[in-house]
């Protein structure tokens, strides 16, 4: 799929769920590795990550086009347009797009945690830098750390 074609799909998926015309511009970016595509505020323009559509099927990339729409219609309307705003979470179930974009090749495997216990207390605590058990304490109690699996 082209730039073209992908900014053909938006203006239809625009007009046909939201009823309003997308204006902007809509492109694939190579660039983006672990989000499914980003909207602009500045510029009300769209990013698409191109894995969404070669590593999964067609239906992801236009959930991840309704969620990417959503910031963009709600932001021209003047409404909060974050995740967390209750005008976004009920346009984006209304519309059906994807709450998430799925983990992609390119995206970072997660870091590795050292786990600790506090001997006094049994406080854990989950890290991914190793900690100097002889120099740094529970900050519960102020008990001696043991570190459990690294």
């Amino acid at each position: 799929m082209t730039d073209k074609q992908l900014q053909q799909l938006v203006e239809q998926i625009s007009l046909e769920f939201f009823a309003k015309p997308f204006k902007h511009q809509a492109t694939f970016n190579s660039r983006l590795k672990t989000t499914g595509g980003r909207y602009h505020l500045a510029s009300h323009n769209i990013d698409i990550n191109p894995l969404m559509l070669t590593e999964f099927s067609r239906e992801n990339l236009i959930g991840v086009i309704k969620h990417e729409l959503c910031h963009y219609h709600l932001h021209l309307a003047g409404a909060p347009s974050n995740h967390r705003s209750k005008e976004f979470k009920s346009l984006l179930l209304a519309v059906g797009g994807s709450r998430y974009a799925p983990k992609t090749s390119k995206a970072k495997p997660s870091a590795k945690l050292h786990h600790y216990r506090c001997l006094d207390c049994g406080q854990r605590y989950d890290r991914q830098r190793l900690v100097n058990t002889t120099k740094y304490r529970c900050g519960k109690c102020h008990g001696k750390l043991q570190l459990i699996s690294a």
